[in-house]
């Protein structure tokens, strides 16, 4: 099989699970991740991270990565692709289901807002 076929089954399957929350966060870190997020203090980014735009919020930044990565590693075996093919594809949920004024940051560093 391909990496092309490879990741367009992994597309697939992640796109099914889309309807779901994107994580199994508790409601505190869900609120305390949109807080974060209105105040431009953390932004997402387009392998599926968080990343700490103010030094505050680091250490939330890297509680909640590891919490991703744990998600993405375990899809990544389940669909038989990389971990960065599957943070790729839920960067794009993120992007869709993230408020406006989230910050987004993108391939080439630039940061934009939505």
């Amino acid at each position: 099989m391909s990496r092309r076929q490879i990741f367009r089954k992994a597309l697939l399957a992640l796109t099914v699970i889309a309807c779901l929350p994107v994580f199994a966060v508790t409601p505190a870190w869900a609120d305390q991740l949109d807080d974060l997020r209105r105040s431009g203090a953390v932004g997402e980014a387009f392998d599926g991270f968080v990343r700490a735009r103010d030094g505050s919020a680091q250490g939330f930044v890297a509680t909640l990565n590891e919490q991703r990565r744990a998600i993405y590693v375990k899809r990544a075996k389940t669909e038989n692709v990389t971990v960065e093919q599957v943070g790729r594809v839920y960067a794009v949920e993120i992007f869709k289901k993230a408020p406006a004024g989230t910050w987004f940051l993108n391939e080439n560093g630039q940061w934009t807002q939505k």
